[in-house]
């Protein structure tokens, strides 16, 4: 019998794609901004205090989280369009190791283009997860997962959210035209959705470890059905089960249904969709029409980040290799080595595997 797959995953809150679970939120839209609390500044001149005629955004992220980097050049956009209203500053928060941050602002250069800074946390233990800034913005306003973003403006929190959604939110703010009314309402809208989501979501987890797959199809399916905007989120969880229970056919009919409408331009779900056609467990070879579903997932997610995400060629490497093309998964897994951020032994253990079987293989071999 296969191991339920779990749904709820650090995987999923890195990304963004599924909300981390209701926690009291002791800061909202409207309230006055927390202390600006960081260790060190590693990029442009120190911010001491927010001063109440500067607009200032803030975009907490870590080394470790690829959609934190892919905002990056966004953010820089911006801070160019706003440069006299606005001052941008990232802020350095969850890392296990503070000494990578440095390097990785200087290797990012111009894509990171604004203010950095680095979260103060405890010397004893150097516990990345329990710094000031994540603990008195983040925690505080229930946000469970970077990139988060927050804007503050007359020294009030006026926005928290994701950071590709800053354009319409910083043309009002900087003009003087927002309202903080209904950002707060808003906000407390989505938060309230967001935990209705994740209730869906624990109910149909709890049924499929207790053996009951079908019975978390047809909850995931009525709360579709009520509301159409919520499948992007809750058809990670359907596919995930479809690949649990070893249904190829309905996981080919609803992968390619998603590739077509919610997921066509979100990257990190056609990945996830890629993944799990090739990561779960099932006895013998997954068939081509299987293979195919993933192939075009792994596709899609990669061309909509040109080929600039080390995480997605991984994944689109392991794809080609489990369809029988070693010679082209060692070359994108090269290609995904070649933007890491630090170390990356299981791509690098990948690469020598495929490698391997692309030396062996006959041209006639070769898809």
């Amino acid at each position: 019998m296969r191991r339920p797959l779990r749904v709820l995953s650090l995987a999923f809150l890195q990304a963004g794609l599924i909300g981390g679970a209701a926690q009291a939120k002791t800061l909202v839209v409207g309230d006055p901004a927390p202390k600006l609390e960081v260790s060190r500044w590693v990029k442009g001149e120190k911010v001491d205090r927010f001063d109440p005629a500067t607009t200032y955004v803030l975009e907490f992220w870590a080394t470790w989280c690829e959609p934190c980097r892919q905002c990056m050049p966004h953010l820089t956009q911006l801070q160019k369009k706003y440069k006299a209203e606005a001052t941008f500053i990232g802020v350095d928060v969850w890392e296990p190791d503070q000494e990578k941050v440095e390097p990785f602002v200087k290797k990012m250069a111009g894509k990171m283009d604004y203010r950095v800074a680095l979260d103060e946390v405890p010397d004893t233990p150097k516990d990345g997860s329990r710094g000031k800034m994540a603990e008195a913005w983040l925690t505080a306003a229930g946000e469970r997962a970077i990139p988060a973003t927050f804007v503050v403006k007359d020294g009030r929190i006026a926005w928290i959210g994701h950071p590709m959604e800053l354009d319409h939110v910083l043309s009002q703010v900087v003009t003087g035209t927002w309202d903080f009314e209904a950002a707060a309402k808003e906000r407390q809208e989505k938060q309230s959705a967001q935990a209705q989501r994740n209730t869906i979501l624990e109910k149909a987890q709890r049924l499929v470890d207790e053996h009951r797959p079908h019975e978390a199809i047809v909850v995931l399916d009525r709360a579709i059905a009520a509301t159409p905007d919520w499948e992007r989120q809750l058809g990670l969880m359907k596919v995930t089960v479809f690949a649990q229970t070893g249904d190829d056919d309905a996981l080919i009919a609803y992968g390619s249904k998603l590739m077509g409408s919610v997921w066509k331009e979100d990257s990190d779900a056609l990945n996830y969709l890629a993944l799990v056609i090739i990561s779960s467990e099932r006895n013998g070879e997954r068939p081509p029409s299987l293979l195919k579903v993933a192939l075009q997932a792994a596709e899609r997610a990669n061309d909509l980040l040109d080929s600039q995400s080390g995480r997605i060629l991984d994944t689109l490497a392991r794809v080609c290799f489990a369809s029988g093309d070693a010679v082209r998964a060692a070359h994108l897994e090269e290609k995904a080595l070649g933007l890491a951020e630090g170390d990356a032994p299981q791509w690098r253990e990948r690469l020598e595997r495929y490698r391997k079987a692309a030396a062996s293989s006959k041209p006639s071999d070769r898809p």
